[in-house]
């Protein structure tokens, strides 16, 4: 997805962990389903390694058809995202005392309160308010506080800030 709000959501690009669906018109032995590699590359029928990563769906696609075209007539292909993960770029990525600690696809208008929810929240030595947002900008690296006991215990709405694209979210053990 690109990195600026009320963008275009067409223009997501494949990842390392996507999950695709490569078909083929007419062709049910190239269409296949198919994980985009840490390498950024998939397996195909005919073709072996294609590079996937940073590449639109529709992208992939014109591809996959050149590359088709030498043994086919005028292959029909597509391509779809059937499981989200994104460049790493694009993702955010949930660190310490998460249920599910994990990196998750950055959507547009994506907030704190969206990761915690896809990470599955706090667990029970989690020091929520003691959380950060670690940021990287071109010229500096950031890191804001984040106040996830207040967001996700007493419903304190000002806790819940925007998060950008490669945020990492560190949530700390508590002391006891």
């Amino acid at each position: 997805m690109s990195t600026s709000r009320g963008s275009d959501e067409a223009s997501y690009l494949i990842g390392p962990g996507d999950k695709l669906s490569v078909f083929v018109w007419q062709n049910p032995d190239l269409s296949v389903s198919v994980p985009v590699r840490p390498d950024g590359r998939i397996s195909l029928p005919l073709l072996q390694d294609v590079e996937a990563a940073q590449k639109t769906p529709a992208q992939l696609a014109d591809e996959v058809r050149q590359g088709l075209s030498a043994y086919l007539r005028e292959p029909h292909v597509t391509v779809i995202v059937t499981d989200f993960v994104g460049p790493y770029s694009q993702q955010v990525r949930v660190i310490g005392e998460a249920v599910e600690p994990k990196a998750i696809p950055y959507r547009t208008d994506m907030s704190v309160l969206d990761v915690m929810i896809a990470v599955g929240g706090l667990t029970q030595f989690a020091a929520g308010n003691r959380a950060v947002i670690v940021r990287r900008t071109p010229d500096q690296k950031q890191q804001l506080a984040v106040r996830l006991d207040d967001l996700l215990k007493d419903g304190d709405m000002s806790a819940n800030v925007f998060i950008m694209p490669g945020d990492v979210l560190v949530i700390p053990q508590s002391w006891f």
